[in-house]
C-alpha cells in the first residue's frame, strides 16, 4: 500500500478507537444513474445508520457542506462559511480527523480536499474504508454519533479550488497540465454517464479516480500510481488542474498528486463538467 500521514490503515485506526482528540467521519454520499442517464446524489446517513465505524460521526457533504445557492451540485461554499461548518461538527484545534466513506475513496477525498482549502491539515483518510473495515471482521456500531463544537481559525488555502476560468485559461499552456477523473470512455466520449456535452475539456489528459484503487478500496501500490501519473506527463514541477463531474472524483487524484507523491502546485476544478460540458462557448474535444 501507499504510505502518507494523510493516509491510516485500518489496524491504525482500531488501535487508536476512543482516544480523545480523534474524531471520525462516514463522509458517503451515494451517485446513482437517474432516469435521463444523469446522476442523483443520494445521501449515505441511512447506510451509517446501518452499521458505521464505532464513534464516527456522519458529514452530508450535500446538505451542510455545499453552497445551497448554487444551481449547481457539490459546489464549494465561501471557506468562512465551511469553517464554521467544520468547527460546528467537531473539527477544531487539537482534535485528529479521520474520514472514510464506503463504495468509493471519493468522498472522503473531498472533505479531506475541503479541509484542506480552509487550511486545516491534521486529517487522514482510512485507506480501504469501510469496505476494507467490514471485509476485515472489525466492529459496527447503529448508534448515532456527534463531536461537540470546535473552534477553528485557520488561513485558507482559496487556490486549490479553481473556476472555469483558470481552466480556459490553462488551455494550450505547456506548464500547466488539466487532468480528467472520469472514465476513459466519457473522457473520450464514447460512454458513460454524461453532464451535458459528452467529451473533455479541451487538451486535457486522463486518469482516472477510479483506477486509483484496488477492489477493497484501498489505494494501490505508490509505484503504480506514480507511474499513472508519470504517464500522462504530471510531473512535479508542472501546475496541475483536476476535474470530473462535479469536483469528486478529481479529488482523489488531487489527494493521491498531493498526499503521495509530492506535488505541491495541484488545484481542483470545483463545478468541472457539470458546468463546463453545458456551456456551448467553452471548448471540448472527443474521440
Amino acid at each position: 500500500m501507499a504510505h502518507s500521514a494523510n493516509l491510516i490503515t485500518t489496524d491504525d485506526l482500531a488501535r487508536q478507537l476512543g482516544a480523545p482528540a480523534l474524531r471520525v467521519f462516514d463522509c458517503t454520499t451515494y451517485l446513482k444513474p437517474g432516469p435521463d442517464g444523469r446522476y442523483v446524489a443520494e445521501s449515505g446517513r441511512a447506510n451509517y445508520d446501518k452499521g458505521h465505524i464505532p464513534g464516527a460521526a456522519y458529514l452530508d457533504l450535500q446538505a451542510d457542506l455545499s453552497d445551497k445557492t448554487s444551481p449547481l451540485r457539490f459546489t464549494l461554499p465561501s471557506l468562512d462559511e465551511l469553517t464554521k461548518a467544520f468547527a460546528a461538527k467537531g473539527i477544531g484545534h487539537g482534535t485528529f480527523i479521520v474520514l472514510y466513506s464506503h463504495a468509493s475513496p471519493v468522498w472522503a477525498s473531498r472533505i479531506w480536499w475541503m479541509l484542506r482549502a480552509v487550511g486545516f491539515d491534521e486529517v487522514a483518510i482510512l485507506d480501504g474504508g469501510l469496505d476494507k473495515w467490514k471485509a476485515e471482521g472489525r466492529p459496527l456500531s447503529t448508534e448515532p454519533a456527534a463531536h461537540p463544537p470546535a473552534t477553528l481559525s485557520l488561513r485558507g488555502r482559496p487556490e486549490i479550488f479553481v473556476g472555469k476560468d483558470a481552466v480556459k485559461g490553462a488551455i494550450g499552456d505547456t506548464s500547466t497540465l488539466t487532468l480528467n477523473a472520469l472514465s476513459h470512455d466519457q473522457h473520450n466520449g464514447t460512454g458513460g454517464v454524461v453532464y451535458g456535452r459528452a467529451g473533455r475539456i479541451a487538451g486535457s489528459s486522463c486518469v482516472p479516480a477510479a483506477s486509483l484503487f484496488g477492489p477493497d478500496k484501498a489505494l494501490k501500490p505508490l509505484a503504480e500510481l506514480r507511474a499513472a501519473f508519470e504517464g500522462v506527463g504530471a510531473a512535479p514541477d508542472k501546475r496541475v488542474l483536476v476535474y470530473c463531474g462535479g469536483g469528486i472524483a478529481a479529488t482523489l487524484d488531487a489527494f493521491v498528486l498531493t498526499a503521495l507523491l509530492g506535488h505541491r502546485n495541484v488545484s481542483v476544478y470545483d463545478n468541472s463538467m457539470q458546468e463546463w460540458a453545458n456551456d456551448p462557448a467553452l471548448p471540448m474535444e472527443v474521440g
